[in-house]
């Protein structure tokens, strides 16, 4: 066979795939019910709204372009070189992977030739945005781990960071997944290039691209509602669940989206944290830079859910993970729970909560992570949980022109053996919290009069003093409906199970009598539950049996269930005993002959036909008409 014919065949991953399986009709029709089971969530764009997007950025290409011939004049390049000298907008991140969600931003990187220095984006080119009159909100960030610069162009938020490479110029058709384009550039020229260069990659190493984009937004969109989206605050952030579900569809090369999400929490939940995940062999591509590598830096095996970057350098893009975050994820792996309905705030039935009040900043967020280490360091502390999504301060909380943002963490504590209560004092744990916020906040001059932190216990029964009425409602109509399903269940399954008892439990017998009229019984059905001795006693003596040599008189009971079957002659019972007259007790014969001993043969295969048919008959009519 020819190369093409064995592509199907790849080797993805740095292991064989778990299943070449082709997707089933079935599968088909699930992968249709997903999209339209997370449409009414806004996950997927329409068209004018997409075109709105390329019509931005191809605006913002032209804008980068023509800055850069201005520098390239100052810098008194020649003509010649000017007309050629490019720029280019990549992007990245959610927008790049084909997963963006409507109102979503966009992460850009400009990408400039060795003359254009760094200084000339946050100086000139921020100078010349601020110019533009569809470019709104604008502001820099130059101190940052990754300088960015940020703004609202023509109604889209855009993050757009800087690059200089060690071109003269910059083609149209530049890659960025070569490791040389890395030489000779700044650690902070490297960060940006790095976005652009994983989010390629990853889409470069799965097997099909759309069954990936599909399974990411069903996957994204789960981790959002069950509160486990945030990079920032120890969970993952987006680029990590994009290798999770690159590392899904490699296992899975054939498979379909609906597939693909069932594979993921199979795969994940079973997965023997710290390994790590990687999409292909780490290498090396002797630049020299710093690498994610256990085996030579001691402070990489300490990292508790490493997943890595498949670009060189390889980082590992969790290290924000906590045992707590982890313990919380991992629990959500093994519920395989996609379920879409948010349900932080009532997830520990156990939980106490401690509400957090601050400034609106960014720098509060980025450390929430730091109090969470230090509650779960805590010895009386088995978990601690915090919500990602942040609430506005209630007017009752704040003065009306203070800006406040509330995080709630969740909270459950050990269970102390022979103590009625324990008292437990958090005061160091988030004092420590405070102190890092307050001092790194003054080193950056973010620090203004007024600016504080406060953190309080909450019980559950307390959060409608706290959150919007509209979130607390939801909530409980949630659990309201909760209760709902489950108690009509329950119904169901009482009725169910009354209904299999009554028509397929051995020991029921049905007795109908067709003359009960006669009897004063008014057509009654009776049910006799009995053992199968007491039903044989009923039934006349078979040819086999010895009938006994004298019989002692036997007296009709006070009050009997048993109703002689129709069938029966109506002055001789087959079992020998007349019809008691005058209350007298009728006496069995001492020795029946052979003509009896037929006929009684004869009427008891008769009696038993009659209890079948009719018994199972009119017991379903019982049921249908009750």
């Amino acid at each position: 066979p020819t190369q093409q014919q064995q592509q199907p065949q790849k080797h993805y991953g740095i292991t064989s795939a778990i299943s070449l399986a082709p997707p089933r009709e079935i599968d088909h029709q699930y992968t249709k019910k997903l999209c339209d089971a997370m449409k009414p969530f806004g996950v997927f764009e329409d068209e004018e709204e997409l075109n709105h997007r390329l019509a931005v950025l191809g605006k913002l290409n032209n804008f980068v372009k023509e800055w850069i011939a201005e520098i390239s004049e100052l810098k008194n390049l020649p003509p010649s070189a000017i007309s050629c000298v490019g720029g280019k907008i990549f992007t990245f991140g959610s927008y790049r992977l084909g997963v963006h969600t409507k109102g979503a931003d966009i992460d850009a990187l400009c990408v400039a030739p060795r003359h254009v220095e760094r200084s000339d984006f946050f100086q000139s080119f921020f100078e010349k945005l601020k110019q533009h009159e569809e470019i709104k909100d604008l502001r820099a960030v130059e101190d940052a781990f990754v300088p960015v610069i940020k703004f609202k162009f023509d109604g889209i938020e855009i993050d757009l960071l800087f690059a200089r490479l060690a071109l003269q110029s910059i083609p149209d058709n530049l890659d960025l997944r070569g490791d040389s384009i890395l030489r000779n550039l700044d650690i902070r020229c490297i960060r940006s290039l790095n976005g652009c260069r994983v989010t390629d990659e990853i889409l470069y190493l799965v097997p099909n691209k759309e069954n990936f984009r599909l399974t990411l937004r069903a996957i994204k969109l789960w981790a959002k509602r069950r509160g486990i989206y945030s990079n920032m605050l120890g969970f993952l952030g987006g680029v990590s669940w994009a290798m999770l579900v690159a590392r899904t569809c490699q296992l899975y090369p054939n498979a379909v989206a609906a597939t693909l999400v069932h594979k993921f929490f199979l795969v994940f939940s079973k997965w023997e944290w710290p390994n790590p995940v990687l999409l292909k062999q780490p290498e090396d591509s002797n630049l020299n830079l710093p690498v994610w590598d256990p085996r030579v830096n001691p402070s990489d095996r300490y990292h508790l859910m490493p997943i890595i970057t498949p670009a060189y350098p390889q980082q590992n893009s969790t290290y924000n993970v906590s045992t707590s975050t982890r313990t919380i994820m991992s629990e959500e792996f093994k519920y395989g729970n996609v379920d879409l309905v948010p349900d932080f705030l009532y997830y520990h039935p156990s939980c106490e909560h401690i509400l957090m009040f601050s400034p609106r900043i960014g720098l509060v967020e980025s450390k929430i992570r730091v109090l969470v280490g230090n509650l779960e360091r805590n010895e009386y502390i088995t978990l601690a949980h915090v919500n990602p999504q942040s609430f506005p301060g209630s007017k009752e909380n704040r003065n009306e022109n203070d800006f406040v943002s509330m995080w709630f963490i969740g909270i459950i504590f050990k269970k102390v053996e022979n103590a009625e209560s324990v008292n437990i004092d958090l005061t160091y744990d988030i004092q420590s919290f405070t102190d890092t916020v307050y001092r790194q906040a003054n080193n950056i001059n973010m620090l203004k009069d007024g600016m504080k932190i406060e953190a309080t216990h909450v019980k559950k029964k307390q959060l409608h003093q706290y959150l919007p009425p509209e979130v607390v409602q939801k909530k409980k109509r949630v659990r309201y409906l909760h209760w709902q399903v489950f108690f009509c269940f329950f119904f169901v399954l009482i009725i169910s199970l009354f209904i299999f008892c009554l028509l397929f439990h051995r020991r029921i017998v049905l007795i109908y009598n067709r003359n009960v009229d006669s009897l004063s019984l008014n057509g009654s059905l009776i049910f006799l539950k009995a053992h199968s001795d007491l039903i044989s006693s009923l039934l006349p003596l078979s040819h086999s049996e010895e009938p006994p040599v004298k019989a002692r008189p036997v007296s009709p009971p006070v009050s009997s269930s048993v109703i002689p079957n129709a069938a029966s002659s109506p002055k001789m019972e087959p079992n020998g005993l007349e019809e008691s007259i005058n209350g007298a007790p009728a006496k069995r014969p001492h020795s029946p002959t052979e003509e009896d001993l037929a006929k009684r043969h004869k009427e008891t295969e008769v009696r038993t036909r009659v209890f079948s048919a009719r018994g199972r008959s009119y017991l379903y009519e019982c049921l249908l008409n009750t």
